[in-house]
């Protein structure tokens, strides 16, 4: 299982969740943006089909509201995206071909 990091982006207008891929994925935290969010899902999906990842919150701020919703959305994104990649495997859908 490969782990990627990710981190909070806080700027005077929005607040994101950066998932640090070979492309970042933004999850802007201030704004309700489902189409967003189901894009940035199907490309995790994608990532997942070249194997099992997870990622691991690094920011400094630990104290701070954000920080703590962060940390609980990446708990369950890591247990979503091992019930799917689990999914992968039992359809025969990874690919196989990627190194």
């Amino acid at each position: 299982m490969e782990t990627k990091t990710a981190n909070i982006k806080r700027e005077a207008t929005a607040t994101s969740l950066i998932l640090n891929l070979d492309t970042p994925l933004e999850i802007i935290l201030t704004e309700d943006n489902p189409n967003s969010v189901k894009a940035i899902f199907n490309n995790l999906i994608k990532e997942l089909k070249k194997g099992l990842l997870k990622f691991e919150l690094e920011d400094e701020k630990k104290d701070d509201m954000y920080f703590h919703i962060c940390d609980e959305y990446i708990k369950q994104l890591n247990s979503e995206m091992e019930t799917v990649y689990n999914e992968l495997v039992d359809y025969e859908l990874l690919d196989t071909n990627e190194e």
